[in-house]
């Protein structure tokens, strides 16, 4: 796992350009602590940085072809490509030699085989250039969900790329402008395909390849969801997920580098670390190490809020137990949770300012702490995404509401009527952004796009629109969000349930089956019913935790205190004063106002990013 960093200019030589690239490519150093290089020759430069991950020592990057002694393409590339040793035979018998064992020169010589087209024969998460010599093209591909993440600035003679917006701004010729569209990007929990924060930034959308020649860009895209019968009876149904998901846990064990899995104790990660715990033992003999993260006093003092009724730790302590896990606690005080350090580096490794408060801070300091000891993470994440795992998914009024569901449940919440994280924003500020009429265009563009069966009955229709818009719109926030997070400590997470063989066959299973038993995630929870214990089987969809000691909240509204008596915090003039002077003078139970502590977080976040990136606000 990588960080990568190019810049193609059609009209420029920048063989000698050593010093702009090296500048973009050491932004990305937190992402590969292991090794760095950069490449320079013609109209190309390009950078990388390395967390070795396989074959620790011939998968040095950026990678060149050759051909007759002549170089014939570079590329650089960040990611795990799980079928490549399937590939790499195939290449094998087409003729082609290697001289590495990784999968960096399989994605090298696939595209020499089949130009773009290679992308479609890789099964994992990637994001990669590849600088042609021959016909003087860059191909930037991303994968299928945009699990790796891939910017891109058009320039007048070329173009930049990068792992992160960061990198882009390290080019002297770029700037820190944000917009309206990048605002509401910034406060949104629905992405919008391909826009980004930045004015003159954009994403390389998942699924797509760009390339880049004198003077023409072309975008293609190289794969899309389709709506096909489904053909097999409950059971039969239920065997194929459980015979996907071993199939994909097995490949993502592949590691030269310690190994573990992420274990709250609810059925995703459970279901990853017991399939992780027998393939270890089978294939190598070895436990499987779990990690668990909590809260000081967090499950002796927990106290059920709107959306979690249980603690997790009792429940991944079972677990762990139950299929006999190298389990590790990582216990985080309020201390850790307030420290400026650390939360500066939630917001700077996604380079931008979020709704979710401490969850990014704690999240950030979970995946610090699992680096210490492990290079790669397997996570339970999207599955709530793939199997319908959110409450709202299973509340009619909300499905129903006309726009995104969980931005409708949203606005349930105390403190949100404005939307998370803009409680203490100024209305005029908040009517330029009109973040409703944003929703209500993102949603019917994602309406629009999602494929339907023949035939599919009103409610048919209606959940198989909800499965593709949270597919399109909320998980690849969510998948952008988790690799950054992880990615500044250069840990690589992997996420099994996002394997595009089986989010393709859970998308097109009936509503009816994946609720058969009245209750979410129905068709996992069959799956996997006899690798796990009763009671983790038949927990609750539990969030992610949010923390409930009331000294964080005293801790965040001194802060916010102190920014409110600087005459020189640039959020100031965006900020609703007596609303903010309001919660200041009344504050709230921290157990059951977790959305207005946000709306305090995001305020001090914004004014964070303001001043660390010298935003240019274009209002």
């Amino acid at each position: 796992m990588c960080g990568i960093a190019g810049w193609v200019d059609f009209a420029r030589d920048l063989s000698g350009e050593h010093r702009t690239i090296d500048a973009m490519t050491d932004t990305l150093t937190p992402r590969g602590p292991d090794a760095r290089g950069v490449w320079c020759a013609g109209h190309a430069a390009l950078g990388h940085t390395r967390t070795s991950v396989i074959d620790l020592t011939g998968g040095v990057q950026p990678m060149t072809a050759e051909e007759d002694g002549r170089t014939i393409a570079v590329i650089t590339y960040s990611g795990e490509v799980y079928n490549f040793r399937e590939l790499r035979n195939e290449l094998e018998q087409r003729g082609h030699r290697f001289r590495t064992r990784s999968d960096t020169e399989v994605v090298l010589r696939s595209y020499l085989e089949w130009g773009a087209d290679c992308a479609t024969r890789l099964e994992g998460m990637f994001s990669f250039g590849v600088w042609d010599v021959r016909d003087q093209s860059l191909l930037l591909v991303r994968d299928r969900f945009g699990i790796k993440p891939l910017f891109y600035s058009l320039r007048p003679g070329g173009v930049l790329f990068a792992s992160e917006p960061k990198a882009l701004l390290a080019h002297p010729e770029t700037g820190t402008a944000v917009d309206l569209d990048g605002l509401r990007e910034v406060f949104s929990t629905a992405k919008q395909p391909g826009q980004t924060v930045f004015r003159d930034q954009r994403e390389v959308r998942p699924g797509h390849t760009l390339t880049v020649r004198p003077g023409k860009v072309v975008e293609r895209r190289y794969w899309a969801l389709s709506a096909r019968p489904h053909t097999e009876d409950l059971d039969g149904t239920v065997d194929h997920v459980r015979s996907l998901l071993e199939d994909i846990v097995l490949r993502e064990l592949v590691s030269d580098v310690p190994l573990c899995t992420t274990l709250s104790g609810g059925l995703d990660s459970s279901a990853v670390t017991a399939l992780a715990a027998r393939w270890q033992r089978k294939v190598n003999g070895e436990r499987v190490r779990s990690v668990t993260t909590t809260y000081v006093g967090y499950s002796e003092n927990f106290r059920p809020d709107d959306t979690r009724d249980t603690a997790d730790a009792p429940y991944a302590a079972e677990l762990a137990r139950h299929v006999d896990a190298d389990h590790t606690d990582i216990v985080l005080d309020t201390a850790a949770l307030t420290d400026p350090e650390a939360r500066k580096a939630a917001m700077t490794a996604q380079d931008m300012p979020t709704t979710v408060g401490d969850m990014d801070t704690s999240f950030y300091l979970m995946l610090r702490a699992i680096r210490q000891h492990s290079t790669v993470a397997l996570t339970g994440e999207t599955a709530d995404e793939i199997f319908g795992g959110f409450r709202w998914v299973h509340d009619d009024e909300l499905v129903r509401s006309g726009t995104f569901p969980w931005v409708a449940n949203e606005k349930r919440q105390p403190g949100c009527a404005n939307g998370q994280g803009r409680g203490l924003f100024d209305r005029s500020f908040l009517q330029k952004l009109d973040m409703d009429r944003y929703y209500a265009d993102n949603y019917h563009q994602a309406l629009a796009e999602a494929p339907h069966q023949e035939g599919e009955d009103e409610r048919e229709h209606l959940m198989r629109s909800v499965c593709y818009v949270k597919l399109a719109r909320w998980l690849p926030m969510l998948l952008d969000r988790s690799d950054r997070l992880a990615m500044t400590s250069g840990l690589e997470t992997r996420v099994p349930f996002c394997d595009h063989r089986l989010v393709e066959y859970v998308y097109n299973v009936p509503w009816a089956f994946k609720t058969f038993d009245g209750r979410e995630k129905s068709l996992l929870r069959a799956a996997v019913k006899d690798l796990l214990p009763p009671s983790v089987l038949d927990r609750r969809k539990s969030p992610y935790p949010v923390t409930q000691d009331p000294a964080y909240t005293r801790a965040l509204h001194q802060e916010l205190a102190d920014l409110l008596a600087d005459p020189n915090a640039p959020v100031l003039p965006l900020l609703d004063r007596s609303a903010a002077d309001e919660v200041l003078r009344h504050p709230k139970d921290v157990a059951q106002d977790w959305p207005s502590r946000m709306n305090v977080e995001m305020a001090l976040q914004f004014n964070s990013w303001l001043k660390h990136y010298g935003v240019s606000l274009e209002l």
